[in-house]
Parts: C-alpha cells; sequence; structure tokens
C-alpha cells in the first residue's frame, strides 16, 4: 500500500527532529499540495527552530522528488493559541496554565491544569465566589473532547 503524503512528509520529518525538544502536532496536506506542519517544543517553538525545520525539510521534500514539477507549498508553524492541544507532550508542557476541557459530552470545565499523566489530567476548579470550594477533577483522556489553552491579558 503506498504511503500517503502525510506519512511522507513524517518519515521525512521525523530524523531532523532526532535529538531536539522539538515533536510534531500534526500535519495536514491540502489538496494543491499546501502541506502544513504543527510543530511545538518542549522549550518552546522559536522562529530561529521553525525557519530551521522549514528549510531542511523543504530540501528534503525537493530532493525525494515527492512533487515533481515543483508544485507544492509548505508551511510549518506551531499551532496556534486558540488550537486544541492534541499530544500528551502539549499537555504536560502546559501544566501550570489555565486550560477550558470541553468533555465527549459537550461540558466545559475551565480550570488550573496541575497534572499531565499518559491516561488523564488534573484540574483544579475554582468556585464562582471566593468561598467557594476549589473542586480537583481528574479527567482521562478518553472522556476530552478538546482542550484550549486560556490566554490571560
Amino acid at each position: 500500500m503506498a504511503e500517503t503524503t502525510e506519512q511522507q512528509v513524517y518519515t521525512f520529518l521525523e530524523p531532523l527532529l532526532e535529538g531536539t525538544d522539538i515533536f510534531i502536532v500534526n500535519i495536514k496536506v491540502k489538496p494543491v499540495n499546501n502541506i502544513k506542519v504543527y510543530l511545538d517544543a518542549d522549550s518552546g517553538f522559536s522562529i530561529e527552530k521553525c525557519t530551521q525545520v522549514n528549510r531542511k525539510l523543504y530540501a528534503r521534500i525537493e530532493e525525494e522528488q515527492m512533487f515533481p514539477n515543483g508544485d507544492f507549498s509548505l508551511e510549518v508553524s506551531s499551532p496556534g493559541v486558540d488550537e486544541p492541544l492534541l499530544q500528551a507532550r502539549q499537555y504536560k508542557k502546559n501544566i501550570g496554565r489555565k486550560v477550558t476541557v470541553t468533555d465527549n459530552e459537550g461540558v466545559e470545565r475551565t480550570g488550573l491544569m496541575k497534572e499531565a499523566t499518559d491516561d488523564h489530567i488534573t484540574l483544579e476548579i475554582k468556585g464562582a465566589k471566593p468561598k467557594d470550594a476549589i473542586i480537583i477533577a481528574e479527567i482521562p483522556f478518553v472522556n476530552i473532547k478538546k482542550t484550549v489553552v486560556q490566554i490571560i491579558f
């Protein structure tokens, strides 16, 4: 069975990230050969890291003649701030930040992420009033539809 374009890009990308703290979040390919690679890093994904990966990956795609006519575009970036967390490493990186978790039933809970293990996260949810009790909620990943980091200004 032939590899999909996403799988080929993943195969080219993986060795470029070895020995770094950069990890793949997602790879999307649009029908017009627009390749979008979303990366993150445990220490933060800087513009310099992004540029280096983009150049190396672009060269590899050309070298392997993935698109013989050269008709492709490549975008390498970190996921936007409003993008949901997709990888366990993203959850671990965001411990201590305020997140909104939507469960499989559509119920949203917002709180401080205190822990992220291989199978669940722990949220500290404050009540609406200062005297309300603080709730500690352990939410298994299988029950999470999406988690978005809340940006506080």
